[in-house]
């Protein structure tokens, strides 16, 4: 089997403007295991043009108060509007038309961490985007005569359509441009705010079945750690630090450990199917949001009240290790 390097990654700038950028990671390993991410960042009166994507994924809000979200869902002919504020969940099912905007003060950013998987992908590991709007629409790519013949417009009136926005990914709009008010009642439908330790399945948050996904947010404080778990159905996990800093261990075939590395906010690693991870936070303390290509994920542990070890009957655990009976008590006294 070809070595793995499951280091963890910076993001790489794709578009950088007044209006915000896009930034994405590539690297082999994401491919391999079919998921992809990217981060969106747009400044007060940003505007993320229409568009959908190859993939389903979620979107984490790392930060901002008075986000907007416009979703046209498959099979629909309506858009929701929903209202987005730090540490939001919010899925983005396959073929979804969406578009995003910070309508905050001049001071804060809105920023969103998107994790999926790319199994449809034209290119494994990436998220593949098609505009509606903008320099790179696909409804600019048809001639004048098929747009105004599609839309029974003049000519003139169809250049206008479909030339007249000449952004590309995100532009920032000038005073005065009103968007859409959210919904309140369809937002506490399909967004969920995810702020403390904690797994979202289909389960807690059924709107996840759409996207086939499932979250898992873990906070540490400074020095604590995490146990070791792993995903029992086969389903790889991806990992983005959100805050702080400190150690992944990840362990994988034939017990050799694969990873041991720092990380800071803003890293990226996978964690391929079957392997074991840990977190050790450091002295800022450790968060850590994962997407797990499951809508119904289990994660499994290595300490707590449903650890594998704990569950194991003493004289087993004490062949096993090979350890003195002490010590077996202490271990599963301490793993409960």
């Amino acid at each position: 089997m070809a070595t793995m390097d499951l280091t963890p990654k910076s993001a790489a700038t794709v578009f950088e403007g007044d209006g915000g950028g896009y930034y994405v990671w590539s690297f082999p390993e994401l491919g391999e295991a079919n998921v992809g991410a990217g981060k969106l960042v747009l400044k007060p009166s940003g505007f993320a043009l229409p568009h959908y994507a190859d993939s389903a994924k979620f979107g984490y809000v790392l930060q901002g108060g008075d986000g907007l979200v416009g979703m046209v869902y498959p099979n629909t002919s309506e858009e929701v509007v929903l209202k987005l504020q730090k540490g939001d969940v919010i899925p983005v099912p396959l073929g979804a038309v969406s578009w995003w905007f910070n309508n905050g003060d001049s001071s804060d950013d809105l920023v969103i961490v998107f994790l999926g998987e790319t199994t449809k992908a034209y290119t494994p590991g990436l998220f593949t985007y098609f505009f509606i709007a903008g320099t790179q629409s696909l409804v600019g790519a048809f001639s004048t005569d098929f747009i105004s013949k599609s839309f029974n417009i003049s000519n003139d009136e169809a250049d206008e359509v479909t030339k007249n926005q000449t952004g590309v990914l995100l532009v920032k709009l000038g005073q005065g441009k009103t968007m859409p008010k959210p919904n309140a009642l369809i937002t506490h439908k399909l967004v969920h705010p995810l702020t403390v330790s904690a797994t979202l399945t289909e389960k807690e948050f059924p709107f996840l079945n759409k996207a086939g996904l499932s979250a898992n947010l873990i906070k540490l404080e400074p020095d604590a750690i995490s146990s070791p778990i792993y995903t029992t159905d086969s389903m790889v996990q991806l990992i983005y630090v959100v805050r702080g800093g400190g150690r992944v261990q990840i362990a994988g075939l034939n017990g050799q450990r694969v990873l041991d590395a720092e990380v800071t906010a803003g890293h990226l690693m996978v964690v391929p199917r079957f392997f074991m991870e840990a977190k050790l936070a450091g002295e800022e303390g450790l968060d850590c949001l994962s997407v797990i290509t499951s809508s119904r994920a289990v994660l499994e542990d290595l300490t707590g009240k449903t650890s594998v070890l704990g569950a194991l009957s003493p004289e087993v655990l004490q062949t096993s290790l090979s350890i003195s009976p002490e010590l077996q008590t202490l271990l599963q006294s301490k793993i409960n």
